[in-house]
């Protein structure tokens, strides 16, 4: 079984082959999804070029959306993951594919996600990965780490397809919770900033250090839109309190 559409589409954060957007196309054919998001592409995908690996996907390449940014692309996602194979500071937690997908499809009812993929020679910046709750990895021989783009969607979607067909007894859990969507998240994290900016508790040299640390904290809850409307009520109630009481 396939999951929609609808439920997980697929995110090329400026992608430069012709070629490799076609073929990732044809993957999400071969796996039942149909959404493919573009962000800044480097390439056409309506283009011979694309339109010749995408074999009998072609349609998938004339429904594809094109964005200015990430922000945008995710804006009405309630999950997103971003692939990666860097490890550093900012990047912890690693997920493999499988259990990437088991998470997605564990949602699958209640909510619509993203998994996020960036340029063939350079991957995903850190603050491509801010927006999304999760980071996946796909374990390689340290020989020759990296892996072609299409290959590397070909992994994610052949799990999430797997995972999606044994995911009803998983969405018993999460049954009547409401994933907050990326924008409503992006906008707490925002007030967030500024607030904790406000009452000298972040330092105004090097904010994102710590502004990072709660979004890995927060992202592991997966919170859901009544959960992200109450910790903004915190941050107003902070702020007025922070108002009234003036200057140390």
């Amino acid at each position: 079984m396939a999951m929609s559409c609808d439920h997980l589409c697929v995110v090329l954060v400026e992608p430069k082959g012709a070629g490799n957007i076609g073929s990732v196309a044809r993957v999400m054919k071969n796996f039942g999804f149909g959404e493919l998001r573009l962000v800044q592409p480097r390439a056409s995908h309506l283009g011979a070029e694309a339109r010749n690996m995408a074999v009998s996907a072609i349609d998938i390449l004339e429904r594809a959306r094109v964005y200015e940014n990430l922000a945008l692309a995710l804006s009405d996602r309630n999950l997103a993951l971003g692939t990666t194979r860097r490890f550093g500071k900012y990047r912890e937690e690693l997920l493999h594919p499988g259990d990437a997908a088991t998470t997605i499809a564990a949602l699958a009812k209640t909510a619509r996600a993203a998994m996020v993929f960036g340029p063939e020679d350079t991957g995903l910046k850190t603050e491509d990965l801010d927006l999304c709750q999760y980071c996946v990895t796909i374990p390689t021989h340290s020989e020759l780490p990296s892996m072609n783009l299409a290959q590397a969607v070909a992994v994610c979607l052949y799990e999430a397809s797997l995972k999606f067909a044994a995911s009803v007894s998983a969405e018993e859990k999460t049954r009547g919770k409401r994933p907050a969507l990326a924008k409503n998240l992006e906008a707490m994290f925002a007030q967030m900033r500024q607030v904790l900016l406000e009452v000298g508790f972040l330092n105004p040299q090097n904010p994102e250090h710590l502004v990072r640390a709660f979004r890995r904290m927060l992202a592991r809850q997966g919170l859901t839109e009544h959960e992200v409307q109450i910790l903004r009520g915190l941050w107003d109630k902070i702020s007025w309190l922070s108002r009234e009481k003036g200057p140390p």
